[in-house]
């Protein structure tokens, strides 16, 4: 007998008791696969890719132990009795049994995900951790039209906007907003949340085409996850700045401006706004005049409550609501750079630029922004207007108070952290590259001509010294140079002067010692007296030192010799990648120069 016999039916081992494959475990739980795949969505249960495949490599392997803890779980029995209860009203209703049928669909049960939100996410910082495809999600079905074919009612994407909206005015409040970028895909934005980093792509504000390739029941599976644990998020949120959640809107307002974070209802005048302020009143004195005025419920008391912390001048939005509950939190250094970027700039929106992504991006930095349209907080009439966002050929009638330029100079300036000149920007003028702050140039081995201006438009802002076109660092670092221009005193410059003197001295000693280790292994020790023969012989080993370059190539050549298989295919893939990125920045100057060469015979 072999010495691994294993008869049938035997305790298995290896990789064939630690997996199973998808048909084996819809088997065993049995249930339907749309079913099972639903389950492994929102356990957040995904296939795995075992070394040694048993069944072969066309089938999907899911860890046993995940498949255990699907058995024991308490949403796999709430599915199995509303699969139940489904199969009583399909027979009331194919026994025309119309009574019963609305009874028992009005008592339908239900399930909620509250439960596998704490699971999953133990900690607040592992849920903000795992924000990115949660607000990608909720922000793309808030932007699709309801399709009954593709069972993507109007409340899921009227909830799905009401989360984003929700999400945006807090980011907008808080100031935690870092990153914007325009691409084709859509606008990608990063916030910072207690020290986490996280990036969402937000569509374009236009008609969205729906793919026939696309299995939206596997995406609202999803949606209905991350729902839960947005909502859950903005929960956490609000009650950090002591706000109350979720918010009340105003349909009316929402209505009016829906790109608008709404919060509550404006107060048409001085009169009703005073009237809902005697009724955010202790219980006591509401029970005290319910004879002499109207009876308001409760929906209404805690409106009028809301309604005290919102400016009677400005549109009711979210990121208002936390007007003061904002401040009183410590910001960090970049937190306040971000709040004063916009502190002094008044805005107004014309009709044509994307109104709902500058309504977030702009409060974000500390600006005032208003728009066409009812529910608008000033009007473009106003005097005080700074600039005027305009995405147009030309401009009818101009206000000489205001500064006219393109939507992109806000995402450029957000980027850049300061004003920009609106020079470049202004209407009917292409504007510079629109760069992706989300790329480092220094790593890609690029830097672009408008990255350079930005750069010397930061350290001017900053009070920086930065080198000249052609001019290397180390004239910056010349004491005399820096005292001639006035960046530091005399005593600063004498101070430097005799610190860059020593090391100097001590970079040549330095220097002297490794070149007197290297001729030592080329001479020969020689006789005090024969100093000519010495000399020649120094200069005969200086002709015949060894090229350093060769060494080094020979030795890479022989540790590739060395070196196992597979790391030789990783290395010549990290090679292919570097050509790649090479070839990519040689293809960029070579177009750069094309451009220049044009622009030069073009004049």
């Amino acid at each position: 007998m072999p010495k691994h016999y294993r008869p049938a039916g035997k305790k298995k081992e290896g990789n064939a008791a630690r997996y199973i494959t998808r048909s084996q475990a819809v088997k065993y739980l049995q249930v339907s696969l749309s079913l099972f795949r639903k389950l492994c969505i929102l356990k957040g249960i995904f296939p795995r890719e075992p070394k040694k495949k048993v069944k072969g490599n066309h089938h999907t392997y899911y860890h046993t132990k995940d498949i255990l803890f699907l058995k024991h779980e308490p949403l796999l029995e709430k599915f199995r009795e509303m699969r139940a209860y489904e199969k009583k009203i399909k027979k009331a209703v194919s026994k025309k049994n119309r009574d019963l049928a609305e009874r028992l669909l009005t008592r339908k049960p239900s399930y909620t995900l509250d439960m596998l939100i704490r699971e999953r996410y133990p900690k607040f910082i592992d849920a903000i951790r795992d924000l990115d495809d949660c607000l990608s999600m909720v922000h793309l079905f808030a932007a699709l039209p309801a399709v009954e074919r593709e069972k993507i009612p109007v409340n899921r994407v009227h909830n799905c906007r009401r989360l984003g909206h929700e999400w945006q005015a807090y980011i907008a409040r808080t100031h935690k907003l870092r990153k914007t970028f325009i691409s084709v895909k859509g606008i990608y934005y990063q916030a910072e949340i207690d020290g986490q980093k996280i990036t969402w792509l937000t569509p374009h504000a236009l008609q969205q085409v729906l793919p026939d390739d696309v299995d939206y029941n596997i995406m609202l599976t999803f949606l209905e996850f991350y729902e839960t644990l947005q909502a859950f998020v903005n929960f956490k949120l609000y009650h950090s700045i002591n706000v109350k959640y979720p918010p009340i809107l105003d349909p009316r307002l929402e209505a009016l401006a829906a790109d608008l974070y709404a919060l509550s209802r404006y107060f048409d005048n001085r009169a009703s706004m005073t009237e809902s302020t005697t009724t955010s009143f202790s219980e006591s004195d509401v029970s005290k005049d319910q004879g002499k005025g109207p009876n308001y419920d409760e929906s209404e008391l805690r409106l009028a409550q809301l309604q005290q912390q919102l400016p009677s001048n400005e549109p009711g939005a979210l990121m208002h609501l936390v007007q003061n509950a904002a401040e009183t939190d410590e910001d960090d250094s970049e937190t306040r750079e971000c709040k004063t970027l916009f502190k002094d700039v008044k805005f107004f929106l014309s009709r044509e630029v994307p109104r709902e992504s500058l309504l977030f991006v702009i409060p974000a930095f500390g600006g005032s922004v208003s728009w066409d349209g009812e529910g608008a907080p000033f009007k473009e009439t106003d005097q005080n207007i700074t600039h005027q966002i305009v995405d147009r050929p030309t401009q009818g009638h101009k206000f000489l108070s205001r500064e006219y330029v393109q939507p992109q100079w806000i995402y450029d300036c957000v980027n850049a952290r300061i004003l920009l000149p609106v020079e470049e920007y202004i209407v009917g003028r292409i504007p510079p590259p629109h760069l992706s702050p989300f790329v480092d140039n220094e790593a890609e081995g690029y830097v672009p001509e408008y990255a350079e201006t930005i750069k010397r438009l930061q350290a001017a802002a900053r009070n920086e010294v930065l080198p000249m076109p052609g001019v290397g660092k180390e004239d910056l670092d010349d004491p005399q140079n820096l005292l001639v221009e006035g960046v530091i005193d005399r005593a600063e410059a004498i101070e430097a002067a005799t610190k860059k003197r020593k090391m100097s001295v001590l970079q040549k000693q330095y220097h002297d010692e490794l070149k007197k280790e290297l001729r030592s292994t080329q001479i020969s020790t020689a006789s005090d007296g024969n100093k000519e023969s010495v000399s020649e012989h120094i200069d005969a080993g200086e002709d015949s030192l060894p090229d350093l370059s060769q060494i080094s190539k020979d030795a890479d050549s022989m540790s590739k010799i060395v070196m196992p298989r597979k790391k030789q295919k990783l290395l010549k893939a990290m090679e292919i990648g570097k050509e790649r990125k090479q070839a990519s920045v040689d293809r960029l100057k070579e177009r750069k120069r094309k451009i220049e060469e044009g622009k030069k015979s073009g004049k």
